[in-house]
C-alpha cells in the first residue's frame, strides 16, 4: 500500500468499523475472491458464518470448483 504504519491502521479500522456496522445492521459482507460473513440470527443469540470462496476453498482442501494455480 506504500503507506505508513499509522495510515494503514487508520485504514484497518475503518475497514472493521464498516464490517461491525454492516453486521449490527443485519446484513453481510462478501470479499471478492475470498467470501462472505454474515451473522445467522437464532432468538436471543446469534452464530458468526463464513462461506468461504472457491479459491479458498481449494486451498484448503474442501471441495470446490476452482481450477487455477493456488
Amino acid at each position: 500500500m506504500q503507506c505508513d504504519e499509522k495510515r494503514a491502521g487508520e485504514w484497518l479500522d475503518a475497514v472493521t468499523n464498516t464490517l461491525y456496522e454492516t453486521f449490527r445492521d443485519g446484513s453481510g459482507v462478501s470479499i471478492t475472491g475470498f467470501g462472505g460473513f454474515y451473522l445467522d440470527r437464532r432468538g436471543d443469540s446469534c452464530a458468526f458464518k463464513f462461506n468461504p470462496g472457491q479459491k479458498l476453498r481449494a486451498l484448503l482442501g474442501w471441495s470446490s470448483t476452482y481450477k487455477g494455480e493456488l
